[in-house]
């Protein structure tokens, strides 16, 4: 499978140090609010969720908690539901178009974790900085809506309004609506003991894009001290050395190769929809030039078979994905989600290559061994039932579904007070880059 060519501003005659990621101070949903305090700002939307459920003009309404995504809303008519969701995040990667995809992935990710396959319609919500000249906006913003209508044909959906402003950093986000028949949507909520934890996506996208721009900080250095260098004697240029300290943090246990691999990896995971595997398949030459596996009716249906849709087949008994609060704060929601008197315990951690060594090179800066760390547009982590788990790995993986697709089994649900943790010594699955290593374009200037 080939990696897409990496964004050159150049081609779009913009400057060649411009960087998406530079219009905003926080990345991708690394952005959230602190856990424990969103859920006291939010506690008066909602009282005691473990209540029974309520009827609604005459419907059943069923109990979602304040920590999950999703609101599921009987309709007046014909036992139907709306299924709806919204999200935004800030910039994560510096190609525009991919990180448009990103962005409709990471709205339509909270639908695929109640095993909805089909999405009636999005809306866009766009910020456009008003740091950026006229020629940047008008170069890069279509660039982003391209993506983000892309992913959402790839999705079978399509963008039918939003909203547009002014913002002093970019925003990239929408609104996800489906109605639903009961038996189209898993409530997140069954888990029992015995099931098993299932994660379609690896870990570790941001410390994939933080090192990322560090190399690229590397590279600016680099270009600026090479410009005067034939003036430097030898003993002046050993100053050149110093590099910014976050590299010299990591560069004894990462190459600047494991970098370009992790960043491409990393965007690519981004911008794969969790309910399909066509997200790898796509050569994403660029923007207008989708190749979606989904485009005949025989490829729909396998696509709805697919991570979201094998949760139906496999008898799923809850879901969530995973994204700003990293892996364990994702897992205690869903924990508290839970009918039952259950808590979960997390064994696995599968990461993204080369990521985990540069976590605890970095001490505790990104929380990645802790499940503390942000995922944006992350996996799916499902409850599945102990004799459904590893046919569920083993089918998600099958070519029928695209290429890439990956499960891992990470750990255990077990009686308790619906409370999640990982075990102190948990084991890291290294999670090895499936773009091709030959067209990864590495930084400019940058030096391992």
């Amino acid at each position: 499978m080939s990696a897409r060519e990496s964004f050159n501003p150049e081609s779009y005659e913009l400057d060649k140090s411009f960087r998406l990621t530079r219009f905003t101070e926080l990345k991708g949903t690394g952005c959230k609010v602190p856990q424990d305090v969103l859920q006291k700002l939010l506690e008066s939307l909602q009282e005691n969720h473990f209540q029974e459920d309520e009827q609604f003009l005459g419907a059943v309404m069923p109990r979602l908690g304040i920590g999950m995504d999703t609101c599921v809303i009987p309709l007046r008519h014909g036992g139907l539901s709306l299924v709806q969701t919204t999200d935004y995040i800030y910039p994560i990667v510096d190609d525009p178009y991919m990180m448009g995809r990103i962005a409709c992935a990471n709205v339509l990710s909270d639908l695929y974790a109640m095993g909805v396959t089909e999405c009636d319609n999005m809306l866009m919500l766009l910020g456009i900085s008003n740091k950026m000249t006229d020629r940047e906006r008008d170069k890069v913003m279509p660039l982003i809506i391209q993506g983000f209508k892309d992913a959402a044909e790839e999705a079978g959906t399509s963008v039918t309004g939003g909203q547009t402003v002014l913002n002093p950093w970019i925003v990239l986000g929408g609104v996800a609506t489906t109605v639903c028949q009961p038996n189209e949507f898993i409530m997140p909520d069954n888990a029992v003991p015995g099931d098993v934890l299932v994660l379609t996506k690896p870990l570790g996208t941001q410390v994939a894009v933080a090192v990322h721009q560090w190399l690229d900080i590397v590279s600016d250095h680099a270009s600026r001290v090479s410009s005067v260098s034939s003036r430097l004697s030898s003993s002046s240029r050993s100053a050149r050395g110093l590099r910014p300290e976050k590299w010299n943090k990591i560069k004894l246990v990462v190459t600047q190769e494991d970098v370009e691999l992790a960043y491409q990896e990393a965007m690519m995971n981004m911008a794969r929809l969790n309910r399909t595997g066509v997200g790898r398949g796509l050569p994403l030459a660029g923007p207008g030039e989708l190749v979606s596996v989904c485009y005949t009716d025989r490829k729909r249906l396998l696509c709805r078979l697919a991570a979201a849709g094998l949760m139906h087949t496999f008898n799923a008994h809850a879901a969530t994905d995973i994204t700003g609060f990293g892996i364990l704060g994702h897992a205690q929601n869903l924990a508290k989600q839970q009918r039952n008197e259950v808590s979960f315990v997390i064994h696995n951690l599968p990461v993204l290559a080369k990521m985990a060594a540069v976590s605890k090179a970095c001490g505790n800066m990104f929380g990645l061994m802790h499940g503390t760390c942000p995922e944006t547009s992350g996996g799916l982590l499902i409850c599945l039932p102990r004799e459904q788990a590893a046919r569920f790995c083993a089918e998600i993986k099958s070519p029928k579904y695209g290429e890439g697709h990956q499960a891992w089994i990470i750990g255990i649900v077990e009686k308790g007070n619906r409370t999640a943790r990982i075990i102190d010594k948990p084991r890291i699955i290294e999670v090895a880059p499936q773009v091709a290593t030959q067209n990864v374009n590495p930084t400019p200037g940058a030096t391992s």
